[in-house]
Order: structure tokens, then C-alpha cells, then sequence
């Protein structure tokens, strides 16, 4: 006989602040947000609690009585999980998990245990698992389970120590090793940087579940995983796009942004995102049938701002105009937002028009230039050849000529090289 052992739901309250900080509909959005995100981990809502207050409790971030009132919920209802909006401090968990005697976690923890669960590759799994113990760190209790069992063995436990200092060195030096793993990673990530130097590089950004995978697979004919779920995709992936008659296009697929994203998972997830970083254009894509499309584009531009990006050409992409029921929203954005496009990834819509327009912005974006140096200037025309695609190069005794052709940014870069600042 086949045992065939059945997979657990847990059963989840979700637990909000309303410190009157926004409106009563974005705490409920935000709310709404970290339900999907439970359910994206495999839980089930059975409560969600908002609670009002002026500010957040120090010890039971919405106040002893309140969480009083819901541990005798958890109690009656059977509640496995309590899954916080806000990130808690190591004295809250600890004050909520001993008074719920159930388990306690908050936005960040939920987050990075759904990038455990998504990650594929194992840059993706080191970016996590960093993270994670970066996270951990800080919320270690004497109830934590001996990681020296995980990572010990002879050495590892010094004379007169506690378990929980233990556990915490054998973290740091997780970390640290981690850390040289990340860096081992991006060195790797710059020579194949190189490489590409002559190619229009496109990075996709956008909210998580924005739809930018769906949009990556039909502008490449690719088959990268994509689903109604938040963070699908968290490797970044790179195809070659062919919409122009004779630049090179590389297009590369990113991991989405979420508010409240764990400042351990941005430091640790700087080398995947490296492709925004060295991206001559960047389409952010916008779910434009969600109610806070406007927030998710602030919260999108904020984290590009953290990532040296916001100096790009960046093409607003409203995505799922399929979805508007009130044609009137359409013609808002449309002026609201003049230099953007709408269109339907899933359905196909509004494609050529995005390739004519990205044709039409690297046509603007390059410049093509000829110059002449000494033969001497060898470090030069060396440096020129790192920074611009070289048409031509001729070389007589009057000197070099060379014809080359580059981004406009690039362009003022080889001036200062010939003509100095």
C-alpha cells in the first residue's frame, strides 16, 4: 500500500496597525496584500484583525489587552500562524509568542520564507538564505533550536558559553561565508557583464505580479515560469529581443518589488539586480488593474532610487488594460502619464506599438561619432573600445581614425577621455 501524506494548511491570522498614518482603505489594501502573500506560502485567512491605535506598543505592538483578546480567538479557532504587518521587534515576538503559544512571524519573515520556497538557482538560495539569517540574527531566544547541530562539530563551541551565543557565532560565520559565496557570484556576473557591452540592455521592473514575465515570454518567445501568484520569478533571466534592424538587444527578466521589501533581501539580492543597475532602458510594467496601481509605481520607483537606477530611461508599461472595465480610466492614465504605453501582455495587445516605440527610443537613445588621435593614445582608443561599439578603426602614420557608436551617456564619457573635463 502507498502512503500518500497530505500537505497541511495552516490556518492564519493576519493582524494590522491603523495608526492613522494612511487612510483607512490603504491599511485595508495593505492588509489585503499580506493575504495574498499568505496564501502565496501555503496558509489559510481565518482572521484579519485591524487594530486602532495612535502608535505601535513597544511590547505587544497593539497593546497587552488587544493581544489578550486574540490569543483566546487562537485559542477557539484553532489558529496555527499569527502573521503581523509591521515588522516586530525581538521583544514583541517574544511577549506574542509566549502569550498565543502559537507561532508569530511579520511581513519580513513571510516574505523571505516565500523566496525560500521560490528559489530555483543556487545564486537565488545563497541570496536567500543570507538574508534569512541576517533576519534571524537579532530575534534569537533561548527557545531557538540548536543550530550547532545543523553546521557544528569539533570546535565549534567555546569553553563557558551559552547555546544561544553559540548558535549566534555559528550564524555570523554563516553569514560570512554566505557573503563570500554573493561575492564570488557577482565577479562572475561583471565578466559576463563584459561581454555585453555591445548590446542595448533592457531590464524588466515592476511590482510583484505585475505581469512582467508573461510580458518577458511573448516579447522573447521564452518559456519563464509565470503565474497569478506574487513573486514567481526571482532569478532574473536574459534573452535576446529582435525589434531593430541592427543593434543587439538583450532583455533580462527581474525579480518584483513589493512595499516593505526586507532591506536583507535588497542587500542580498544586489547582484540579481544588477541587470537593472547596468540596464541602458528599463520597462517598468504596472498592474494598472489594481486599485493602488499608483502606490505599487511610487514604491517601485523608491526601490530603483536604492539601487543607483533612477537616472535611467525608463518606459512606463500599464499592463492588463484588458482587465478595465471604465474606459474613462484608460484615457486618465493616457494623460496622466503621456510618454507610457498600455497594453495586454496576456492577450497580445498593443505589442507592436511597444516594439516601435523601443525602436524609436534606441534610435534616440545612440549616437553615432568619428575622431581622430595621435598614435601614441593607445590608452584611449583601449578605453574607447570598453565604453562604445566600434564600426571602424584605421590606423596611418597622420594617426587613428575611428568610427564608433554608443549611448549618449557613454558618448559624453569618451569626450571627457579625448578633451579631458
Amino acid at each position: 500500500m502507498i502512503e500518500i501524506t497530505k500537505k497541511v494548511v495552516e490556518r492564519a491570522m493576519l493582524v494590522a496597525l491603523d495608526t492613522k498614518a494612511y487612510s483607512k482603505e490603504v491599511v485595508e489594501e495593505h492588509l489585503a496584500e499580506l493575504e495574498e502573500l499568505a496564501n502565496t506560502a501555503g496558509a489559510e485567512t481565518v482572521f484579519k484583525i485591524i487594530q486602532s491605535k495612535s502608535r505601535m506598543d513597544s511590547a505587544y505592538y497593539i497593546g497587552k489587552g488587544k493581544a489578550e483578546e486574540l490569543a483566546q480567538l487562537v485559542e477557539l479557532n484553532d489558529i496555527n500562524i499569527i502573521i503581523f504587518d509591521d515588522d516586530l521587534t525581538p521583544v514583541q515576538v517574544r511577549n506574542l509568542s509566549d502569550l498565543f503559544k502559537r507561532k508569530v512571524i511579520d511581513r519580513s519573515g513571510l516574505i523571505l520564507d516565500i523566496f525560500a520556497s521560490r528559489a530555483k538557482s543556487k545564486e537565488a538560495k545563497t541570496q536567500v538564505e543570507l538574508a534569512q539569517l541576517q533576519y534571524l540574527l537579532p530575534r534569537l531566544t533561548r527557545a531557538w533550536t540548536h543550530l550547532s547541530k545543523q553546521y557544528g562539530g569539533i570546535g565549534t563551541k567555546g569553553p563557558g558559553e551559552t547555546q544561544i551565543e553559540t548558535d549566534r557565532r555559528i550564524i555570523r560565520t554563516r553569514i560570512s561565508h554566505l557573503k563570500e559565496k554573493l561575492n564570488e557570484i557577482e565577479n562572475h556576473r561583471i565578466t559576463q557583464s563584459a561581454g555585453r557591452k555591445n548590446s542595448t540592455r533592457i531590464a524588466i521592473a515592476g511590482y510583484t505580479n505585475a505581469g512582467k514575465s508573461t510580458l518577458f515570454n511573448l516579447l522573447t518567445s521564452s518559456d519563464v515560469f509565470a503565474e497569478d501568484k506574487l513573486f514567481a520569478t526571482l532569478d532574473s533571466t536574459t534573452r535576446s529581443l529582435e525589434v531593430h534592424d541592427t543593434e543587439k538587444i538583450l532583455i533580462s527578466d527581474t525579480v518584483g518589488f513589493i512595499r516593505k521589501l526586507p532591506p536583507q533581501l535588497i542587500a542580498s539580492f544586489k547582484s540579481t539586480l544588477s541587470e537593472v543597475r547596468e540596464a541602458d532602458i528599463i520597462f517598468h510594467v504596472v498592474d494598472v488593474s489594481h486599485q493602488f496601481y499608483e502606490d505599487h509605481i511610487k514604491v517601485v520607483e523608491d526601490t530603483l532610487k536604492e539601487f543607483g537606477s533612477a537616472d535611467k530611461k525608463v518606459v512606463r508599461i500599464f499592463n492588463k488594460i484588458d482587465l478595465i472595465k471604465d474606459k474613462s480610466k484608460i484615457d486618465f492614465i493616457r494623460n496622466s502619464h503621456k510618454e507610457s504605453i498600455m497594453i495586454s501582455a496576456m492577450r497580445g495587445m498593443n505589442i507592436s506599438a511597444l516594439k516601435s516605440l523601443l525602436n524609436d527610443i534606441i534610435e534616440d537613445q545612440f549616437v553615432e561619432a568619428k575622431i581622430k588621435l595621435q598614435l601614441t593614445d593607445s590608452k584611449k582608443v583601449s578605453q574607447i573600445h570598453s565604453l562604445a561599439e566600434v564600426l571602424k578603426i584605421d590606423y596611418d602614420e597622420n594617426g587613428i581614425k575611428i568610427h564608433y557608436k554608443t549611448s549618449k551617456q557613454n558618448s559624453d564619457k569618451i569626450k571627457k577621455i579625448i578633451y579631458g573635463s
